[in-house]
């Protein structure tokens, strides 16, 4: 192994000689110096033209491309799920923007609706007594008078009668 010294005074960049690799793998101050001068030494510096995989190269390769065809097909089968989810989630935001639109449109008419109802109720009030129902000579004749608000408002008043004529 060389030294410090005799590192820096060899080292130059894209340098291939196997002391100074070496020197490089065991000194972290002759690291930090050749990677300012060359930072392509780190990857240099770790040798690998003696490591083969377990197996062999075909080996590798064979498992490589097999997590590929796994991956690949888990990506397609994913695909395929995702447009129900995704179909799924448009129709709810969907029903969820109808909805809120309906309940907002309904408050906005509720309080027309209610001040007509009570315009409705306050005319109504004083007509909201039974009627009057009395019978005369004839027993299948019968009168139904609606009472009214005041005695300057005109009456109404139904006759029953089967035997009466329709155009009376």
């Amino acid at each position: 192994m060389i030294t410090c010294t005799a590192f820096r005074a060899s080292f130059e960049a894209r340098t291939e000689i196997p002391q100074v690799l070496e020197h490089v793998r065991a000194c972290d101050a002759c690291l930090d110096y050749a990677v300012s001068v060359d930072p392509d030494i780190m990857f240099r510096a770790l040798g690998g033209d003696e490591l083969v995989p377990p197996g062999g190269v075909e080996a590798f390769v064979g498992d490589v491309m097999r997590e590929v065809r796994l991956r690949s097909t888990e990506s397609a089968t994913h695909r395929v799920i995702a447009w129900p989810r995704r179909l799924a989630v448009a129709a709810t935001l969907v029903a969820g923007i109808t909805g809120g639109a309906l309940v907002w449109q309904r408050e906005r008419v509720a309080p027309a609706v209610i001040t007509l109802n009570a315009a409705i109720a306050q005319i109504a009030r004083p007509l909201s007594t039974k009627p009057v129902i009395e019978k005369y000579d004839s027993d299948s004749a019968t009168i139904v008078e609606m009472p009214t608000g005041s005695a300057n408002d005109a009456q109404i008043v139904m006759i029953i009668d089967e035997k009466l004529p329709a155009d009376l």
